[in-house]
């Protein structure tokens, strides 16, 4: 960029791209009755994603002008079918003269993925094939809640949930296929008492955890380079705690202090670019989040939210325990006029602080700050029309930042360690006419 050779939005592969499509059908169904709610849903989702991207250019194919260039492009190909229901029965009662509520409840989900890819490709032409699967993953859970008051002061919340995965991938690596079960038990439980003087204080404490890709857990050589690898963990432990307070002390105002801490098994990834996993170590999470609704009349509204977050790997490694990418500092504010007669509208400005991109913090990417404007005009009962301003004053800042090592055509072989980033959009107007009948 400072050479000119290429500007903010540009690209340095002009062939980069892709196309995706995603369809949906979806069907919710309730019945209430006087002790006891039914609820239903199901869907069924098609999508597809033909992905062309070239992220370090020349470094896997480092040669110079006047010899065969490839470059380092590569697809990312998927076509993904979900089907899944939620079925859930509550309960409403008393024990003794305080209310209480259960609820019981089925989830599942099944992914069919015929194939998943990794392809490299020149000007979008496939050349290779890294990686190419079928995988096929379902999931089911069942769950039960209890909220029970137990004085008029004192209130818990109540759950466990176990769920069970299924992964069954074939590969065109056949050492990569196979078949893998994997169940998790996760508890929660939530005390809160009062209120005093409009404000409540609260504790919470919550298991859960992410699944790994399919892939990564039946991976027993690297699609890239062929060499032994470890499969992945299919599910991991989560486990999360909060202590805080609720307020409406101050007319008008909602007001909400937490002081939080998250622990994560490992940061165990599948890596889509690389078509291989990449584990990392356990991690913890822990900050303080501040969030304020005020409604200082009855078209006008405020909202700020602060949160400040320190995250570290909890296993010392000489390359450092910062988490590349995580946010440390977030800020939040919004105004909102909702009917100021047939006008509406709505103002907000987000600040994401500075990021870590390596694990030693020696490489560090610049805060953003966005702000967006809308303003609306309601024509009559069933017609409204909007205008929105996305990056109100055109701010030039990023919407992600990674430190890694990429070659452009006549630097070393090695490559050159440097901040790849993508640009925020400039500022953008979006006109929208809304019917409802």
């Amino acid at each position: 960029m400072d050479q000119g050779i290429i500007t903010r939005f540009g690209a340095q592969d002009s062939s980069d791209g892709g196309i995706t499509s995603r369809y949906s059908l979806s069907f919710d169904w309730k019945r209430r009755q006087e002790n006891s709610l039914t609820q239903f849903s199901a869907y069924a989702v098609l999508s597809r994603l033909n992905l062309f991207s070239n992220f370090t250019y020349f470094l896997e194919h480092p040669f110079d002008l006047g010899d065969p260039i490839n470059g380092d492009q590569f697809e990312q190909a998927e076509r993904r079918h979900i089907y899944g229901f939620d079925l859930s029965q509550t309960w409403f009662s008393t024990l003794g003269n305080f209310d209480t509520t259960n609820r019981v409840g089925l989830q599942t989900r099944y992914d069919k993925l015929d194939p998943v890819a990794l392809y490299s490709t020149v000007e979008r032409q496939r050349v290779a094939t890294t990686s190419e699967s079928n995988v096929k993953e379902g999931s089911a859970a069942i769950y039960f809640e209890n909220t029970l008051r137990w004085t008029e002061k004192f209130r818990t919340i109540a759950g466990i949930r176990y769920d069970r995965f299924t992964f069954d991938v074939a590969s065109n690596i056949p050492e990569n296929s196979g078949k893998v079960n994997d169940q998790i038990t996760s508890p929660k439980l939530s005390l809160i008492f009062g209120p005093w003087a409009k404000t409540e204080v609260f504790l919470n404490y919550g298991e859960g955890y992410h699944s790994n890709d399919a892939r990564g857990i039946t991976e027993h050589i690297t699609p890239k380079g062929l060499l032994p690898a470890d499969p992945v963990t299919p599910l991991v432990k989560a486990r999360g705690s909060e202590v805080g307070l609720r307020t409406q002390i101050i007319p008008g105002l909602e007001s909400s202090l937490a002081l939080w801490r998250l622990t994560l098994g490992s940061e165990l990834v599948f890596s889509g670019d690389a078509g291989d996993t990449s584990p990392s170590r356990p991690s913890l999470r822990r900050g303080v989040e501040w969030n304020n609704h005020y409604i200082a009349s009855p078209w006008l509204l405020f909202d700020l939210d602060l949160a400040l977050s320190r995250t570290r790997f909890t296993e010392d490694d000489p390359v450092g325990n910062f988490v590349p990418g995580s946010v440390e500092r977030v800020a939040s504010f919004g105004v909102a006029v909702t009917e100021l007669g047939p006008w509406f509208g709505e103002f907000h400005v987000r600040y994401f602080g500075p990021r870590t991109l390596i694990e030693d913090n020696s490489q560090r990417s610049r805060a953003t700050t966005l702000a967006s404007l809308r303003a609306g005009y309601k024509i009559n009962q069933n017609w409204k029309m909007a205008l929105d301003v996305f990056n109100l004053f055109d701010q030039e800042a990023n919407t992600i930042d990674y430190f890694y090592t990429s070659r452009l055509r006549g630097e070393p072989a090695a490559g050159v360690d440097d901040i790849h980033f993508h640009p925020v959009e400039p500022r953008e107007l979006r006109l929208t006419l809304t019917a409802t009948f």
